[in-house]
């Protein structure tokens, strides 16, 4: 295993991996508070067209270029699921698996006219569906990173800004910030996440980095500057503890070995969690019974006193 770590491509993978967990878990907490989990999912599928259309029109797999088409994509996803749910009676959830269910038939088709084109079925498409974190080079991991860095100091320098928009959007405007701006940099930084990500975990797990961590931190706190830590960190440690494992087998996927690890933080949330746990309930509940059983036992005895 430490000859592995030793390796210069994995550690660049894993720190690639490690900051996309970061900045998905503070990010998905934005998603979470604003009771919008599943725009993360619609956006992530309405990026795959843009993939394979960025790439037709270069002719080459170049990931800063992708990711640019898959960027433009999604933000049209937005646009439709905004449309959709002001022009008509349709709810926002369902706009948004529409969008979903629509953007992504339309890549996979794209997908597969790609494929039968000169050079398409070399090109690695395939992996933006559902990652390969081994196949990124130098170039990659450094725009992955530099464009997380910059969500992550967009999040950070206004962090009172977002925690207004989020919890008192009125007393916000109240105030003179924009709510439409707002909405415009929350869209953004999602979709920035989302694009820098799916390279390494592909268009179907990215969801489940963004919304996994941010649920296991609800479990630990009620404050939402905690929670973006918890969140950033339990992020941080799936995409880590993720690709260390892929590593270790022969052709491992390491999109679903960082999931699995994320799943394993919810489970552990959730069962010792401080706020939410299902054990701090349970003993909750006990303490709760034991002194309505004492209460009811003290007043027996004062009523038979009484009686006497």
């Amino acid at each position: 295993m430490w000859e592995i770590l030793q390796n210069s491509n994995t550690q660049w993978v894993m720190l690639s991996t490690m900051i996309l967990g970061i900045a998905a878990g503070a990010v998905g907490s934005l998603a979470y508070w604003k009771k919008q989990n599943l725009m993360s999912d619609a956006l992530a599928h309405a990026a795959l067209p843009g993939v394979v259309i960025a790439f037709l029109l270069i002719g080459e797999k170049d990931f800063f270029l992708l990711i640019i088409g898959a960027a433009a994509s999604a933000l049209v996803g937005a646009f439709f699921i905004q449309w959709i749910t002001t022009s008509s009676r349709i709810s926002e959830d369902s706009a948004m698996g529409m969008v979903l269910s629509i953007f992504y038939g339309a890549g996979i088709m794209m997908l597969t006219i790609a494929n039968r084109t000169a050079g398409g079925n070399q090109s690695g498409l395939n992996t933006f569906i559902f990652g390969q974190a081994a196949s990124m080079v130098y170039r990659d991991v450094l725009t992955m990173i530099l464009l997380a860095g910059v969500v992550l100091t967009i999040l950070f320098i206004s962090f009172k800004e977002w925690k207004l928009y989020l919890f008192d959007p009125q007393f916000a405007k109240g105030q003179g910030m924009s709510l439409k701006w707002m909405n415009g940099l929350y869209t953004g930084i999602l979709v920035t996440t989302i694009v820098i990500g799916i390279q390494a975990v592909g268009v179907i797990l990215i969801a489940a980095l963004l919304i996994i961590p941010s649920v296991s931190a609800r479990y630990w706190t009620h404050s939402f500057k905690t929670m973006i830590f918890l969140a950033a960190l339990f992020g941080g440690m799936s995409g880590a503890l993720g690709t260390i494992i892929s590593a270790i087998g022969n052709g491992w996927p390491t999109g679903p070995f960082i999931v699995l690890v994320a799943a394993t933080f919810f489970i552990i949330s959730l069962i010792f969690g401080m706020e939410k746990g299902l054990l701090i309930k349970y003993i909750q509940l006990q303490l709760q019974k034991r002194a309505s059983y004492k209460g009811i036992a003290v007043a027996n005895v004062e009523t038979e006193g009484v009686n006497k």
